[in-house]
Order: C-alpha cells, then sequence, then structure tokens
C-alpha cells in the first residue's frame, strides 16, 4: 500500500478532486460505526476533520475505522475522532504502526489501553532527518541482549508506553528523543535495561498501590516514586553493567544528580528507600524531567507477582518431590530439605543457595537454579514452608501429579507459554493473543497397547521390515587409504604413476559407508470432542503401530495431543517427549488419550513448532492427525478466521525449518487442506478403521 498524501503536502490535483466530501465521510462512519452512535455523540466533528485529507488519506482511514470496528466500534469511533489530526503528520507506515499497537493494547489490556494508544498517535511522528527507531528495527537485538542478562528471563513485546508487569517488558513502538538515530537505539536499550531492573532489583517487592494511596494526588505520588526508583536503579545498572551506564549516561543524564539522593545509589538501597524519600518530597520535590519513557504499572505488577508466586512455589514443591523419588532409598520416613544461603556481597540478599537433603548437599538442576534465582527476586530468599514437597503437607500438590481429578480442577494460573495469532481480517497478529499450557496424558489401561499389538501383530512384522531397509542406504567409497575391497580404477591410474616414475599413490581401497537417517518428527494427535468414539480409538491404535515400527526405524519422535476451550485455555498434551523412551509410561499415556474440547490448531502449531525447532536434525516434520477443520468456542475462531490463523502458523513453520503434513479422515478437507497445507501435503484417510495402516504407510513415505 502507498503512502497516503498528508493534508500538508501539495498532493496530485486528481487526488484532491476526487477526495469525499465531509458529508459523504459522515455517512460512511455512520454505517461502520451504527452501534455506538447517538443523537448527541455523531461523526460529523470526526468527519469534518477527515474531509481535509487527499483521497488515498481517506480511503486510508475509512478501511480501518471498518478493520477496527471488527474489533471494537467504540476504538474505532476513537480512531475516526484521532485520524483527521494524525494523518496529517504520519505516513502509512506509521499510521499503521499506530492503528496496530492501538489494538494490540485494546486486545491486552481493554478499552481504556486502547483508547490511551489511539491518543498517543504523536509518538509515531519520525523527524526529518530519519533520527527515529522503530521497535520492529530493534527488537531482534532487544530481545538478545535482554535475554543475556542474568536474572528471570523475559520476552520484549511493544505497548503504547514503556513498562513491566515483572513477566514481560513492553516498549513503545517508537523512540524519537534525540537527534541521532544511534542516541535512540541507545535509549531503548536503556529503557528496556531499567524495565528489567525493575524485577531484577525488587521494585514491586513492595506494594506501590498502597504505598501511593494515602497522598491527595495518588498520580503524582506515583510520578516522583517512578523518577526515585530510576535513580535506585540507574545506579544498581552502572555497578552490574559499567560499559552501557556510561553509553547511556552520555545522552540521559540524571535529572535529580544534585538532589542530594546520594543514599539511593548504595548498594543496600531497596524500593523501601524510594518510597521512604517520595514521601519526604512529596509536597516540595525537585524538578526532574526523567529522559526514559516508563510508566509504573503497580495493578498489572502486582496480579503477575502473584500469579508467578503460587505457580513457582507449585513447580519447586513438585522438584522437592522428583528429588525425594530418586533419592528415598536409605533415608528416614520424613527426611528434610534445608537450603544454604551465600551472597557475593555482604550488603547484598543472597544469590547462591545449596539445597541439602538430612544435611547432604543435593546436585540441582540448571532449571532448578534458575527457579530458586527468580523465587529470590519475588521474596528475598526461598522461604522455610517452600521446603516441603509437594504430597507432604505442601499447601498445593505438584500440578502434573497422576490423577484424572486433578487435571480437571487446574486453575488457569498454571504456567502457560504465549503466542501471538493471525486476524486475517486486520491483516496482523493479534499479540499474545493464546495461552498454552502443557499436560500429561493420564495414564490409561496398558492393555488396549497390548491388544492392538496383537491385533495388527503381522502388519507390524512388514512395517519394521520396511522400516530396517530404511535405516540407511550404502554407498561405496572410492581411493581410501584402507578398506574391504580394492579400487581397480585407482591400482590402475597407480601402476601408470610408477612407469612414468611418480610417487605411487596409497589410496587404492574402497570402503561402504551407511548413510545415517538424521530424521525428527513430531506427531500431532487432535483430542477434540468430535474424535470421541471409535475415531479415538483408532488415532490410539496408529499411536501403537507406528511407535512399535519406528523403534526399529530409530528416528526421534515425539507425541503430543491437542485440545483446549478459547484463547486462554489452549491445551497440548504430552505423550512422549524426543527425548523419553517407549515404555510402560508412553503405552499407558497412548491407551489414557481421549477426546476433551475444541481444535484451536494454530497455538497447538506454534507451540510444537517451536519444541521440534529445538532438536538438531537434518529434516524436521510435523505430522497432524486430524479429524476435521480448526475450531473453537466463541470469540471468532469458527470458519475462516480459524482456517487462515492455521495457515498462517504452518507457514511460520516452514519458515522454521519445519515440514507440515496433515492426515485427516474428514471427507471435506479438499474444502480447506489444500489452503492450509498446500495441495501436496496432506492425504485422506476416508475409512476409519484403516487409519492406523495408513497412518504407517503414509510416514514411511514421507521419510523415504
Amino acid at each position: 500500500m502507498s503512502s497516503p498524501p498528508r493534508s500538508s503536502d501539495p498532493g496530485e490535483a486528481g487526488a484532491l478532486s476526487t477526495r469525499l466530501a465531509a458529508a459523504d465521510i459522515e455517512r460512511a462512519l455512520h454505517e461502520r460505526l451504527d452501534a455506538v452512535l447517538s443523537s448527541r455523540r455523531t461523526p460529523a466533528e470526526a468527519a469534518g476533520h477527515i474531509a481535509v485529507l487527499t483521497r488515498p488519506a481517506q480511503d486510508f482511514v475509512l478501511h480501518w475505522v471498518s478493520v477496527v470496528a471488527r474489533t471494537s466500534p467504540e476504538l474505532a469511533f476513537q480512531f475516526a475522532a484521532a485520524a483527521g489530526a494524525a494523518l496529517c503528520a504520519l505516513d502509512v507506515e506509521a499510521a499503521e504502526r499506530w492503528i496496530v499497537c492501538a489494538v494490540d493494547a485494546y486486545d491486552r489490556d481493554g478499552l481504556h489501553a486502547g483508547g490511551t494508544a489511539i491518543r498517543a498517535w504523536h509518538a509515531f511522528v519520525g523527524n526529518a532527518a530519519g533520527a527515529a527507531v522503530s521497535f520492529e528495527s530493534a527488537a531482534r537485538v532487544l530481545r538478545l541482549f535482554v535475554q543475556g542478562l542474568a536474572g528471570r528471563a523475559m520476552p520484549v513485546e511493544t505497548a503504547a508506553h514503556a513498562y513491566t508487569d515483572t513477566e514481560r517488558i513492553y516498549l513503545p513502538p517508537l523512540i524519537d528523543r534525540q537527534g541521532r538515530a544511534h542516541e535512540n537505539f541507545l535509549l531503548y536499550k536503556g529503557t528496556a535495561v531499567l524495565l528489567w531492573a525493575q524485577s531484577r532489583y525488587g521494585t514491586y517487592n513492595a506494594d506501590l498501590a498502597a504505598a501511593v494511596a494515602a497522598f491527595d494526588d495518588p498520580f503524582r505520588a506515583l510520578s516522583l516514586l517512578n523518577a526515585l526508583e530510576t535513580v535506585r536503579l540507574e545506579a544498581c545498572v552502572a555497578r552490574a553493567l559499567p560499559g552501557l551506564a556510561e553509553d547511556l549516561h552520555a545522552i540521559a543524564r540524571d535529572p535529580l544528580a544534585d538532589a542530594g539522593l546520594s543514599r539511593l545509589r548504595e548498594p543496600s538501597a531497596t524500593v523501601d528507600e524510594s518510597i521512604a524519600l517520595m514521601r519526604e518530597m512529596y509536597a516540595d520535590p525537585p524538578c526532574f524531567d526523567s529522559i526514559y519513557p516508563i510508566a509504573l504499572e503497580p495493578g498489572l505488577a502486582a496480579a503477575a507477582r502473584a500469579s508467578r508466586i503460587a505457580r513457582e512455589k507449585n513447580a519447586f514443591q513438585g522438584e522437592l518431590a522428583r528429588i525425594l523419588e530418586e533419592r528415598k532409598d536409605g533415608f528416614e520416613p520424613a527426611p528434610a530439605f534445608t537450603l544454604e544461603a551465600a551472597s557475593d556481597d555482604e550488603n547484598a540478599p543472597a544469590q547462591h543457595s545449596t539445597l541439602k537433603l538430612d544435611g547432604t548437599p543435593v546436585e540441582t538442576s540448571e532449571d532448578m537454579a534458575q527457579l530458586m534465582a527468580s523465587i529470590r527476586q519475588d521474596l528475598g530468599d526461598v522461604p522455610d514452608d517452600y521446603l516441603v514437597p509437594s504430597g507432604a503437607g505442601a499447601a498445593a500438590p505438584d500440578a502434573r501429579a497422576g490423577a484424572k481429578a486433578a487435571e480437571d480442577s487446574e486453575t488457569l494460573t498454571e504456567p502457560a507459554r504465549v503466542y501471538d495469532e493471525w486476524d486475517y481480517q486486520r491483516g496482523h497478529y493479534r499479540r499474545n493473543w493464546c495461552h498454552v499450557r502443557e499436560h500429561e496424558v493420564v495414564a490409561g489401561d496398558r492393555e488396549f497397547v497390548q491388544t492392538t499389538a496383537r491385533k495388527y501383530a503381522g502388519r507390524i512384522a512388514q512395517l519394521k521390515r520396511t522400516f530396517e531397509l530404511m535405516r540407511g542406504d550404502e554407498r561405496r567409497l572410492s581411493r581410501q587409504s584402507d578398506g574391504d575391497g580394492l579400487d581397480f580404477d585407482a591400482l590402475i591410474d597407480a601402476y601408470v604413476d610408477m612407469k612414468e616414475g611418480a610417487e605411487v599413490p596409497s589410496l587404492v581401497y574402497t570402503r561402504r559407508q551407511r548413510s545415517e537417517r538424521d530424521v525428527a518428527v513430531m506427531f500431532m494427535i487432535d483430542m477434540s470432542g468430535s474424535t470421541k468414539g471409535w475415531i479415538n480409538d483408532a488415532e490410539r491404535e496408529a499411536l501403537v503401530m507406528l511407535c512399535e515400527a519406528l523403534e526399529a526405524l530409530g528416528d526421534r519422535y515425539a507425541i503430543y495431543g491437542f485440545s483446549g476451550v478459547t484463547r486462554k485455555d489452549c491445551r497440548v498434551f504430552r505423550v512422549k517427549s524426543f527425548d523419553e523412551p517407549y515404555g510402560d509410561d508412553v503405552q499407558g499415556r497412548i491407551a489414557g488419550i481421549e477426546a476433551h474440547d475444541y481444535t484451536r490448531m494454530g497455538a497447538a502449531i506454534r507451540h510444537l513448532t517451536a519444541t521440534l525447532s529445538a532438536i538438531e536434525a537434518r529434516t524436521r516434520l510435523l505430522i497432524t492427525l486430524s479429524d476435521g477443520r480448526p475450531d473453537d468456542f466463541s470469540d471468532n475462531y469458527r470458519g475462516e478466521y480459524g482456517i487462515e490463523d492455521t495457515r498462517q502458523a504452518l507457514l511460520e513453520a516452514h519458515r522454521a525449518g519445519v515440514k507440515p503434513f496433515c492426515i485427516t479422515i474428514d471427507r471435506e478437507a479438499h474444502d480447506y487442506l489444500p489452503h492450509m497445507y498446500g495441495a501436496a501435503r496432506w492425504a485422506l484417510v476416508d475409512d476409519v478403521a484403516k487409519l492406523p495402516v495408513k497412518v504407517a504407510e503414509i510416514y514411511a513415505r514421507l521419510t523415504i
């Protein structure tokens, strides 16, 4: 799409002569925004401002009013009201970033946040020298930089303003506060680091909302506290990252350097020191105007922090239970865990901990060490009540503990991975839209596996022979220094060289070399409600046959199911991970596969693609076994929206080096699967009874 000419530009005569009149624009807005209009609330004023724009700019505004209205007519009304002024200053790329940022804010935090982003369009105006830096251009470097910092891993996303909820860092879509692009990029980096520091150095370990609630102007008090915390955190960053601090000091001098705040720069200073100073200075605060576009969000941070604390306590106690199970021999019935903490700095909180079981040090995994570090960030240390293993009096059981009743009673506070979702109507992603949680399939009766193995014994034996032939092709290497045969061509050449007096080569042997397979495959199994009954039985039988045959082939493989209800509860069920052997546990989970809820495929594909992409292999396959099209309850996923999101997720998989394929029993699949997967990347098995055999045959064909 070309840039809409601004009204201040000379413009083409044709574009000016064909532009819509205010009355025409008002009618168009009435059609699109009827749900939020009234006799007192009309689009007349907005239409008047839009009428002065050129025709391409007018068409741009009306198009986006229609797009935004599908999400929120009220947000679309606010966009129309601001569009006249904004389109006089923004080109099409900046205007699209502005609109998408506002809709993302609405998706994430509601109408108030979306409206705030609409009114913040000035942040998207670039300067004439081209010094502005966009989030899109800086995001990759910023994410890698934050990932490399010590402490809790924090994804970096974009929002109308810069803040953190202690789980994620949100940065503005554009920074244009300095005269040069390099300086604006440094400001982006400094903003990201200070937000990381809010979590790392305990800004939200105090109740900030309560701290400012007693003042007659809580917003003013919070702004002062924000400035004071920035001083403290800049000192923390300077100690941890002196090189970055020096770069930032050149462009962002401390506005409170001479305000007598040296105690905030002490290594022992905490957020409590900032709160105390806020109370002292509130009546007559020093003048400050920080260059960093940072805000404190106590409500969002408190909610994320409370959820994380509960989640990490469960995870920590679950790890203790696992350690206890592995080391139970030789201990009394009630062994005790203890922690010995140490710090590199006597003025700082504990940074290292040694876990002990009945006084004997226990080797902890890297994940356990990171978990303890995250708990210490929130609580200062690992509390004593955390040291009770799950199932031994702990407040909450391990989320993966064995019974179906526990699975059904799980709340949505359990750990989730968050993924974008493609909205084809907007032509953009809904950011951080789907919440995916991994569950372990509750084991069923292994007799099902044994019965299936007997039922298909002849076919499994045939598949094993076929798969054994696929394990690797032999090729003969010539002109080797040693081997299992003579290379007669090389011998003849050596004889000629000898007759001519040249040095006789020693590379006169042949050797057989097997070309090893390098395949990793992820089987993604539809566990939606529509698979209940004989389809579910056929899926489980197909997996038994595959596993039995794949053990002979040696390919690395994993099996996960998927289902869920709405974007907030997308579920992925682990049947077999890549590093897990095909034994009793996996067989029990295959037997336990059962139908659940709906078929939100896009989120599951993104999650399993990420899992598969972490496996080093020359060929990576994602094979979906499904009985129908993408579907979910509410939020418009049913129909074209779900098909387009799934197609986009599959395109993302292709770009990640994963080859998707779908095996379906839906006789209407030709209506949508070619569009989603491509004409040659899917197969229809029109007889459910043949599914187990056909799946194994298709796999053999895909990996030859």
